[in-house]
């Protein structure tokens, strides 16, 4: 009995005690849930605070330019220049088409060139000697014309005299003799006036073979064409780069037949920049300029800087092959889209080149 008593002293004692610790306790509890409840409030606020101004969107890539190229001419590829992914400069070659069928038509341009400019040559003397010939034929003519004509007025003279002497100073055949002499000379007229008639259009005759030499100055110019043409055929069975950038997408091979037009491959520009989907509400305060950190998934070390370059003047479903047409048939809104231009600044490095259609992280601050 004394045992079981003193056993129930004793757990009373450890209860008294039990509650004297959690009465002391409790008032730091409170403190350390008053802490905490702080510190979350806090740092709540400052994640507010310091985000308050950044817009965001993962709907973002990297964007540049890929030029196609293609071939000018037709023919064989004989040789390749470059492989796939290599750096090209502006002008490097990159393949080399089967020449000899245009150097040929070359040669040929040229000799066709060569005939034109001759007959040019030879069309221009002739207007010189035109511009001479003509008026001194028509200054020739009228001098005949005036002799003939002198002729004739002496032999009509004559031809009166006899015709007004009597039978006993003169004899018929010498009347005869005068009248045939006017007569001559009346013909002699006559055709020295045809040649003055025909040679008085000096100007028309002059013209005519001007006329000749502006025909075949179009003739020259034609051939001369012929020639530029040929010589950039010729030039063109080297393909070359357009501008400085990456070989991309080859897909032409030695033997193969190039058709004008047909893409052998591509070329990606080193100037690239970030298309950023951001959604329109978004955008109220976004406006060019602005700063913007960028992050790339395939490079998460990078930390890139840019700003805003622009901002699209329509949405991205606006500009696709087919766009809503949202005034026929029940309508449902949905968050639009905006497509921004974002400049790299800094963070680029050379032995991490960007390839187009990286995704990327940008962070907009708007303040």
């Amino acid at each position: 009995m004394a045992d079981s008593d003193m056993m129930d002293a004793r757990q009373r004692q450890q209860q008294q005690h039990a509650e004297q610790s959690r009465a002391a306790a409790r008032p730091w509890a409170r403190l350390g849930m008053i802490v905490v409840l702080a510190a979350v409030v806090g740092g709540s606020l400052y994640y507010w605070q310091a985000t308050r101004n950044d817009v965001s969107t993962d709907d973002a890539f990297i964007d540049g330019r890929a030029v196609s190229i293609a071939p000018h001419v037709t023919g064989y590829v004989t040789a390749l220049e470059v492989n796939d992914n290599q750096f090209v400069h502006k002008g490097d070659p990159i393949l080399r088409i089967d020449s000899r069928d245009y150097e040929a038509a070359l040669t040929q341009a040229q000799g066709q060139l060569d005939v034109a400019r001759g007959q040019m040559a030879g069309a221009q003397r002739a207007l010189e000697i035109a511009r001479v010939n003509f008026p001194a034929k028509l200054a020739q003519a009228q001098a005949q014309l005036a002799q003939a004509e002198a002729t004739l007025t002496n032999a009509k003279a004559d031809d009166l005299r006899q015709r007004s002497l009597s039978n006993a100073a003169t004899t018929q055949q010498q009347k005869d003799a005068a009248h045939a002499t006017y007569l001559a000379a009346q013909a002699q007229v006559d055709a020295a006036q045809a040649v003055v008639a025909q040679a008085r259009p000096v100007t028309p005759n002059i013209g005519e073979v001007d006329a000749q030499v502006h025909q075949l100055s179009g003739t020259l110019e034609q051939a001369e064409a012929a020639v530029r043409q040929a010589q950039l055929n010729l030039g063109w069975c080297v393909v070359r780069a357009p501008q400085d950038g990456w070989i991309t997408k080859r897909n032409v091979e030695i033997g193969d037949y190039a058709q004008p037009g047909a893409q052998v491959a591509a070329l990606v520009s080193p100037d690239i920049w970030i298309t950023a989907n951001f959604k329109e509400a978004q955008l109220a305060r976004m406006r060019p300029g602005q700063p913007v950190s960028i992050t790339i998934d395939a490079y998460p070390q990078l930390k890139l800087r840019g700003h805003v370059d622009s901002i699209q003047l329509g949405t991205g479903a606006k500009f696709t092959a087919f766009p809503p047409e949202n005034a026929t048939g029940n309508f449902v809104k949905i968050v639009e889209r905006v497509p921004v231009k974002i400049i790299i600044d800094g963070g680029l490095d050379n032995s991490q080149p960007l390839a187009l259609g990286l995704s990327a992280d940008p962070v907009v601050d708007v303040k």
